[in-house]
């Protein structure tokens, strides 16, 4: 079993939200890469969870501007089955500075009472 397989349903993406069109926009803006995100999707979830990082960055070879964009998400665990991670996207930074400036409005977001 591959690390792929393993993770398969553990790492989940709501394709049909406004979250995941807003990711679909904001990648190919940026995104010079050939291959379609529908492909890449499980990459990108897969290198998420090992390096136990929020975001995933476009490097500068692979970006139209030639510049790296840091794509950042929330993660969720689902209530009634705590193994599952549900990815929701947040925003896209041009920068770590930014990306840590983000991170933590999202983290103080998530904090505050509703």
């Amino acid at each position: 079993m591959n690390q792929q397989d393993y993770y398969r349903n553990e790492l989940q993406m709501n394709y049909f939200s406004e979250e995941y069109r807003r990711f679909e926009e904001d990648f190919y803006r940026y995104s010079s890469l050939t291959i379609p995100l529908t492909f890449l999707i499980d990459d990108v979830l897969l290198s998420m969870a090992k390096s136990n990082r929020p975001y995933f960055k476009l490097n500068g070879k692979n970006a139209l501007d030639h510049q790296d964009h840091y794509f950042l998400f929330t993660i969720e665990e689902e209530a009634t089955q705590p193994s599952i991670r549900l990815y929701r996207y947040h925003c896209v930074t041009h920068s770590l500075e930014q990306l840590k400036t983000q991170y933590l409005l999202q983290q103080q977001n998530q904090l505050s009472p509703h």
